[in-house]
């Protein structure tokens, strides 16, 4: 897949460029994980947290899902979105590929 609308070369390289951004992707790639479960790995705030989830929502490289756990109480978890990604010069140019799951349902775990 070609990259989604919305991505050029430098919105992924600012994107990829945040170490927060790129822990965030490898932690959800290794099944549901809260913000609490985030902020905590990553010994960062809740609201960097949230800022970088919103970006990687928005970019869908990750996808947000709701969770009720045994007491009733419902929370959001995050999960990875993105297979891979292929920085390549060509023609003069940075060309970008993105491959993005197709089915997330299979990463979710919880």
């Amino acid at each position: 897949m070609d990259v989604p609308d919305g991505w050029d070369p430098e919105t992924v390289f600012d994107v990829f460029g945040s170490e927060s951004a790129r822990r965030i992707l490898a932690l959800a790639s290794e099944g549901p994980v809260t913000a609490d479960d985030l902020a905590d790995h990553l010994s960062v705030s809740q609201p960097t947290v949230y800022r970088r989830v919103e970006e990687l929502v928005e970019y869908d490289l990750l996808a947000e899902r709701d969770h009720v756990d045994d007491e009733g109480n419902q929370y959001n978890t995050y999960v990875t979105n993105l297979d891979s990604v292929t920085f390549r010069v060509e023609d003069g140019k940075f060309v970008v590929d993105l491959q993005l799951a197709r089915n997330v349902a299979d990463r979710v775990k919880d």
